[in-house]
């Protein structure tokens, strides 16, 4: 059984880096197949997807965040880092990382196309 887990700070200024970490059990993020991604969803909204690491390490950002967006790995601890730069308070918003079995530039917004999920972990962008 996959299993991931959140874990980063839930207060977060504005104009800092908020930094979250996906910690991963059960699965290898390196197995071939299988890609890892960060979304969040804002108060009152849907589901955004933000970006994806491949389990060869590739990375694909939204295109309206890729100038803050970094998502990096430690394929020795089997997790994952997201980085949002610059952040403001329309960052708020629960953040998750996912897993799923395929990758395309469609329907990246849509829960369905996940098919493991961390509990999420709510990060507020608040002076």
């Amino acid at each position: 059984q996959v299993q991931l887990q959140e874990s980063g700070p839930g207060l977060v200024k504005p104009s800092q880096t908020l930094s979250l970490t996906c910690t991963v059990s059960g699965g290898d993020i390196t197995r071939v197949g299988y890609f890892w991604s960060w979304v969040r969803q804002p108060p009152g909204k849907g589901l955004e997807w933000l970006g994806t690491i491949s389990f060869s390490g590739s990375t694909y950002y939204k295109p309206s965040l890729k100038s803050r967006t970094s998502i990096s790995r430690d394929t020795a601890k089997n997790q994952f880092t997201l980085q949002l730069t610059s952040v403001t308070p329309e960052d708020t918003a629960v953040y998750s990382c996912a897993r799923s079995n395929r990758f395309a530039n469609s329907n990246l917004d849509e829960r369905s196309t996940y098919d493991y999920w961390g509990q999420g972990t709510q990060v507020t962008v608040s002076s």
